[in-house]
């Protein structure tokens, strides 16, 4: 029988290595709060070097073992461990409510997408082939063989606190590689908790370890496995200039690394386009998460055409969204994750209405519930020189900026140095063909507002980093080649 946990069941605050909970050495801890109460909810381990090299020495002693392990057998291990997550839903759901600050329906939501990178690479650890070269001389056969690249150390981000470490630990555990990680200091408790049914599922001692590090002691933790030489990849999703740091400082050791880093994805409404759909896609695309996240459309361009009749639809949608604590069942959009984030919505607001914009839903603070609630808000007459176009939001902001022909909204979709995601609404299969080719980023979006998924590769390219998660090309970035060239067979 799979075991069920109440949420409190789920809640760890030591740090899990070599199969154990232990405290951080120096016996230090931090808080980490109910962003929509700023209450505590619990005090966990605060990190240093000294942990994040015991984590690496148990994954070095685990890995030999692991990464012999049949594919069958890891497959098994991972299977079991995403019936636990399933089971698991509804407490996990929860735990990701109150420390991440999302309702609990978005957050029982990220637990089965988690879920289901488990479920997904459980199945490809078994898919793992290699090559027969074609013979180029008599007596001599080559080949190429799939290895696992070895202990892998993952650093996720707050926003989707299950979803982002399940994503790369999955295929990291898949090909035989052992894992050290790191989650945000905002929301570490969800991780811990999917550790915790990890071991329960029977990944063995070592293979699995995290830590916890408070913003101040985080970038000392990590230090240490950037610059021990046996782990021999960084996994990371975040912002663009931790990625540039964590690339520069493994450098001495010549690490491999995927970066899934910052974006400012253009959402485009042609003239053609379905109104309606278009409207309903940019609501499930901007708002998830209360706009707090990587793909989320940060400049909305819509053809001078319909314009006005967009905007007037888009506006009903957002001042209709329910904003309230993720207690409420009827809340559709929670608060931001702390006081930071709230600033910086305010700030590209303020910035946006003194260069000419005008709001029309929101554009404030609702400080009646909370410390860290911002209204969902529409903003006309966005232009290029604002804030909100250069640089992401982050939040439950929609600027509208208007374009005139084909050409004009291309070029300044690609007018940055992000490229994740971009989405486009139209109705003209030869737009759609010219449209999709041209925009310069990893993913797109064509008449479509949700767009991952565990069968599709996510990564960006220009400076939202490198590698793909997810897919069969998941993992591809966990995993050496090795050419085998046997002589003497004639």
């Amino acid at each position: 029988m799979i075991q069920r946990y109440e949420l409190n069941d789920l809640i760890r605050a030591d740090n899990f290595i070599d199969g154990k909970w232990v405290p951080a050495a120096s016996g230090k801890r931090f808080a980490v709060t109910d962003p929509a109460t700023g209450e505590v909810i619990a005090q966990v381990a605060d990190s240093g070097p000294a942990d994040a090299r015991a984590a690496t020495d148990a994954a070095a002693r685990a890995l030999p073992a692991w990464r012999d392990a049949l594919p069958k057998e890891r497959a098994a291990v991972l299977h079991r461990w995403h019936a636990l997550i399933v089971e698991n839903a509804d407490a996990l759901g929860r735990l990701i409510s109150l420390e991440q600050g999302k309702p609990f329906a978005e957050g029982r939501g990220e637990v089965m997408y988690g879920a289901s990178y488990v479920a997904w690479f459980a199945e490809e650890a078994t898919r793992v082939y290699g090559d027969l070269i074609p013979q180029q001389q008599r007596g001599k056969r080559m080949s190429a063989v799939k290895e696992p690249i070895g202990i892998v150390a993952a650093i996720t981000p707050w926003n989707f606190p299950l979803a982002m470490i399940a994503r790369k630990i999955a295929p990291a555990l898949a090909v035989g590689c052992t894992v050290v990680g790191k989650p945000a200091e905002d929301t570490p408790l969800t991780a811990l908790a999917l550790v915790m049914l990890a071991h329960e599922a029977g990944v063995p001692a070592g293979v699995l370890n995290l830590i916890g590090a408070s913003r101040e002691n985080a970038v000392d933790a990590v230090k240490d496995w950037l610059e021990d030489g046996r782990v021999r990849k960084i996994t990371f999703t975040g912002s663009t200039p931790v990625g540039k740091y964590l690339a520069r400082e493994s450098a001495g050791t010549l690490k491999k690394l995927s970066l899934e880093l910052g974006g400012n994805a253009p959402f485009i409404v042609f003239d053609d386009a379905d109104l309606d759909a278009a409207v309903a896609g940019l609501m499930a695309s901007k708002f998830r998460n209360g706009g707090q996240t990587c793909v989320c459309p940060n400049r909305v361009y819509v053809q001078a055409s319909v314009y006005e009749k967009f905007a007037d639809l888009l506006t009903q949608r957002v001042a209709a969204l329910k904003v309230a604590p993720a207690t409420d069942p009827d809340a559709q959009i929670g608060p931001m994750i702390n006081a930071r984030a709230v600033e910086k919505i305010g700030r590209h607001v303020s910035d946006a209405v003194q260069r000419g914009a005008r709001v029309l839903t929101g554009g404030k603070p609702l400080a009646e519930l909370g410390p860290n609630y911002y209204a969902p808000t529409v903003i006309a007459d966005a232009t290029p020189e604002m804030q909100l176009s250069c640089e992401e939001t982050f939040g439950p902001v929609v600027p509208l900026f208007r374009f005139n022909d084909e050409a004009e909204v291309i070029r300044a979709a690609n007018d940055t140095p992000f490229g994740l995601a971009s989405y486009f609404y139209s109705q003209n299969v030869r737009r759609i063909d010219r449209v999709a080719r041209r925009l310069e980023t990893g993913l797109v979006g064509i008449n479509e507002g949700a767009i991952s998924s565990e069968a599709a590769p996510f990564g960006g390219v220009k400076e939202s980093g490198y590698g793909r998660e997810g897919s069969k090309y998941g993992l591809d970035d966990y995993l050496s080649i090795k050419y085998l060239c046997q002589g003497g067979l004639e």
